[in-house]
């Protein structure tokens, strides 16, 4: 090609980028009084002896579908709470989602048992991506390049139409549980954000008139293919201080990076020096949505945090579940001497770099957990007998070493070969056919129904789990259960 005709394709092309440009604008507002929280990002509720905590990875409507068969296998069990049965589904404290898994985690937020009843209908048969521009042409090539394919406003306007009707975090706020976590990335900070009242509070913005919908188009913002969502910053509009924690991170040396990352962030936030926070998809930095339990229990000053004292010591079983709709790895490069391709090269070489952040985070987050416990345990049985009736309300069957912890991660590979390779076929987009919708809900509820971390954790109680016939899957791997003292 003559250097002429080179540089008039790359006049064509910088119009094109030029003029494909898609803007987002922000849809959070100021306030003089934000929601304060300062024991860390998050906060977990908990009034009885169970704590159970869910985290929805992203994947698109398959990673939503599995997530939902998880919450529909935990509606069976039926656990007895204060003199009356609840189920397990009804005792969750906090969903953490991302990009596909927020969907799942805002949707049964906002409604809770309810959410049931109609997820399927409204959401994961039907057509996420009819409002996004999806095409393959010249035009969308420019406006991948100009900074995102498709603008927020389209998505959210569905989302509302057939979820959330409008709802802001107000009404999740309200819910007294579970509390949810939406997760998206900061892509300038390089962290995880986490639309919490902490967060917000840092901008000097007001989370209960902050459009779900919004928060979920975030975390599902694929670079390319979406524009990142935008914040706005309010610094001189609010005086509240940020956490103590945030300063403790800034200046010890030896906090974790995340800490400060993520403190460093939030002080910019509030101090001026960024005025826009560009959000992309959650999955970016952390594609399970466990860097907000992570980082919350590093800023707690307390062994305890950031549950109450009151909470902690009525704590007898912690169970966590991870939910993987993780895609395995593709291609037949691997079996040649050729390849991979540029374009598989680019496809491998990210993969390569998520996998390793989220497996980075998941076993941060393990560590953190089985640390947690172990300093829940020390400080509950350094309690002297008056502490324990002023918290416990009495000191009979007190057993201050009466605590297990249990963490397990469903997960494709974990259900039989065939099973396993149907599901890893399954694309990772907004639209799916209905019976591969239904091939993941049932996929969900059998994975966890036979996993061996969830059936100890039952065991534990005295539940006996569900059977799952033979035919329909059998568990082959499972996660370590934290490992517990004897009691």
């Amino acid at each position: 090609m003559s250097p002429r005709r080179v540089a008039a394709l790359a006049v064509l092309c910088a119009a094109l980028v030029g003029c494909a440009h898609i803007q987002n604008l922000p849809a959070n507002v100021p306030t003089a009084t934000p929601l304060l929280g300062d024991a860390g990002p998050t906060e977990f509720p908990s009034d009885d002896d169970v704590m159970i905590g869910l985290a929805f990875s992203g994947g698109g409507t398959r990673a939503a579908a599995f997530s939902f068969g998880v919450l529909k296998e935990l509606a069976r069990t039926e656990m007895p709470s204060s003199g009356h049965a609840r189920t397990l589904l009804e005792r969750v404290d906090i969903v953490t989602g991302v990009s596909g898994g927020s969907v799942t985690a805002a949707y049964f937020g906002l409604r809770r048992r309810a959410a049931l009843d109609d997820f399927r209908e409204r959401f994961l048969i039907q057509d996420a991506e009819a409002a996004l521009n999806t095409a393959v042409s010249f035009g969308n090539i420019a406006r991948a390049f100009g900074g995102g394919i498709n603008g927020d406003m389209p998505f959210r306007r569905w989302l509302d139409a057939n979820l959330f009707g409008g709802a802001t975090f107000g009404a999740m706020l309200a819910n007294r549980r579970p509390q949810v976590v939406i997760n998206a990335s900061d892509i300038y900070n390089r962290t995880p954000f986490v639309f919490s009242p902490t967060t917000f509070a840092a901008l000097c913005s007001d989370i209960s008139s902050y459009p779900i919908s919004a928060a979920v188009a975030a975390s599902a913002a694929v670079p390319l293919a979406f524009a990142p969502v935008v914040l706005e910053t309010f610094p001189d509009k609010c005086d509240a201080p940020l956490p103590a924690w945030m300063a403790r991170a800034r200046d010890d040396p030896t906090a974790s990076p995340m800490m400060k990352a993520v403190a460093n962030g939030m002080t910019r936030y509030r101090d001026g020096s960024m005025r826009y926070v560009k959000l992309v998809d959650g999955g970016v930095v952390d594609n399970f949505g466990l860097s907000s339990f992570t980082v919350a229990r590093e800023a707690a000053q307390t062994p305890y945090g950031p549950l109450t004292a009151a909470h902690a010591i009525k704590m007898r079983r912690i169970l966590f579940i991870v939910v993987d709709s993780e895609q395995a790895t593709e291609g037949t490069w691997a079996q040649t001497l050729d390849g991979p391709t540029g374009v598989e090269l680019i496809a491998a070489s990210t993969n390569a770099a998520l996998a390793s952040s989220v497996w980075s985070g998941y076993s941060a987050f393990q560590l953190s957990l089985q640390q947690w416990r172990d300093k829940l345990i020390r400080w509950r049985c350094g309690l002297s007998a008056g502490e324990v009736q002023r918290l416990r309300g009495t000191t009979a069957g007190w057993n201050c070493r009466d605590l297990d912890g249990f963490i397990g991660r469903v997960a494709f590979n974990q259900l039989d070969p065939a099973r396993a390779a149907a599901l890893n076929a399954v694309p990772t987009r907004f639209r799916l056919p209905v019976e591969q919708v239904d091939a993941l809900i049932s996929a969900g509820g059998d994975a966890l129904a036979q996993h061996p971390t969830y059936r100890a954790f039952l065991k534990s109680l005295g539940r006996p789990p569900r059977t799952v016939a033979a035919t329909e899957s059998i568990v082959t791997a499972a996660e370590p259960i934290v490992p517990a003292e004897a009691r």
